[in-house]
């Protein structure tokens, strides 16, 4: 089983950039297919992006691709999300979620453990 707990969050205007982090604590997150979703208010939780557990294969939701870029250092345990060029409609409380796999997931029914979600507020 593993913890995750997220960090990195914040209000920032539009236009910056800001890293979130995902930490994996109770077992290696190597182990792990992981992935970040955000929910905004009133909305369902989405997928944002995935990265199978060596970090070779990524993929993204069409409205953050060349914006975003998910990455993991499975020697920290540790799994990031940079996003570029921030948005309004990116605002959103952004969660992320492990499987054991070796494909990507993209649903969120397909994931077992989550974070608590932390909050990114993006102002015009």
């Amino acid at each position: 089983q593993v913890q995750l707990r997220e960090s990195g969050g914040g209000l920032v205007q539009a236009g910056v950039s800001l890293r979130l982090s995902c930490a994996a604590s109770g077992r290696t997150a190597s182990s792990y297919v992981m992935g970040w979703f955000r929910q905004a208010p009133g909305k369902e939780r989405e997928f944002v992006a995935a990265i199978t557990r060596g970090g070779t294969i990524t993929h993204y939701r069409d409205s953050v691709k060349g914006r975003f870029t998910i990455s993991r250092d499975n020697a920290k345990n540790t799994m990031y999300l940079q996003m570029n060029s921030l948005k309004p409609e990116d605002t959103a409380v952004y969660y992320c979620a492990a499987r054991e796999s070796i494909v990507i997931h993209t649903r969120i029914d397909e994931y077992d453990y989550w974070g608590q979600g932390t909050q990114v507020t993006v102002s015009s």
